[in-house]
C-alpha cells in the first residue's frame, strides 16, 4: 500500500506541475502528457466560460500561464467541478504570485457572482403578498448577492482599464424569470436589505435603524425615500413582496 499510495502521489505531482515534476516510474511520457492535457484542458474550460472578461484583458498567453498557476499551486477544497471558479477567485484574493492588474481579482469575483447566484439552490418564499413595503414586512429575494468592490468592475473590459479605485456597490440577483441581473446601488441601500434579511421587520423599522446608523432623523423626508427605495427595490425583484 504504502508503495501505491507513493505512485498515486508521484501522478499527481506530474498531473499539476507538469515537467516541474518527474514522469512517475514506470508510465511513458506520451502517455502521461495525455493525462496531463486532459485535466488541465478540463479545468481550464470551466474558468474560460466563468471569466471571458478577465481572459480577454489578460490575453491568451497570460491567461494561460495563470490558470497553469492555479492549476498546480491551489489546493482546491472541493471536487465539485462548479465550485472551482470559486476556488479560482479564493486563489486570487489569498494574494496569486502572477503579475496581475491591482483590479483582476475583483473583477474575477464580480464574473463569478454571476455564476453563484445561477446556481444557488434556494427555495421561493411562501405566503407572500403584495403589501405595503412600509408598514409590511418586505421579504428579501434568497437569490440575491450584495458586493461592494474598490474598482468599478461592472465597466472594465480589454479596451476599459481603470487608472485609480472607483468603489462601487452592485446587487446580482435572479429574477422571476431564473435570468441573473446585476444593478448598482449605493451602501445605504446595501445595508437596508442586510436590516430586511432577518425578516420579522417592517420597512418602517428598518428606515428607522438605517436613519439612526446615518445620523439622521426618520423625518417625512427620510422616509419617502425609503418607501420611493423600497418600491423600486420591489419593481426590479430585488424584494419579492411583504410577508403575508
Amino acid at each position: 500500500m504504502s508503495r501505491l499510495r507513493e505512485f498515486q502521489l508521484a501522478f499527481g505531482r506530474r498531473l499539476r506541475a507538469g515537467a516541474r515534476a518527474p514522469v512517475p516510474a514506470g508510465v511513458p511520457r506520451q502517455r502521461m502528457a495525455v493525462y496531463e492535457e486532459l485535466l488541465f484542458n478540463n479545468l481550464r474550460s470551466f474558468l474560460d466560460r466563468c471569466f471571458p472578461v478577465g481572459r480577454a484583458c489578460l490575453g491568451e498567453l497570460r491567461w494561460t500561464r495563470l490558470c497553469r498557476a492555479f492549476y498546480r499551486d491551489w489546493p482546491c477544497a472541493t471536487a465539485w467541478f462548479r465550485e472551482i471558479p470559486r476556488e479560482f477567485v479564493d486563489y486570487l484574493e489569498a494574494g496569486s504570485r502572477q503579475r496581475l492588474p491591482r483590479w483582476f481579482a475583483e473583477l474575477a469575483r464580480y464574473e463569478w457572482a454571476e455564476l453563484a447566484v445561477d446556481v444557488m439552490d434556494v427555495a421561493p418564499p411562501a405566503g407572500l403578498s403584495d403589501g405595503d413595503p412600509v408598514e409590511g414586512c418586505p421579504v428579501v429575494n434568497p437569490a440575491l448577492l450584495s458586493l461592494a468592490f474598490q474598482w468599478p468592475v461592472h465597466c472594465i473590459g480589454p479596451d476599459a482599464r481603470p487608472r485609480r479605485p472607483a468603489p462601487v456597490q452592485l446587487l446580482v440577483f435572479r429574477d422571476a424569470a431564473d435570468e441573473v441581473c446585476f444593478v448598482e446601488t449605493n451602501p445605504a441601500t446595501a445595508r437596508l436589505l442586510v436590516l430586511l434579511e432577518a425578516g420579522g421587520v417592517s420597512g418602517r423599522e428598518a428606515l428607522a435603524q438605517l436613519a439612526a446608523e446615518l445620523g439622521r432623523a426618520p423625518d417625512a423626508a427620510f422616509m419617502d425615500f425609503g418607501r420611493h427605495s423600497l418600491a423600486d427595490l420591489r419593481r426590479l425583484g430585488v424584494l419579492l413582496g411583504t410577508a403575508a
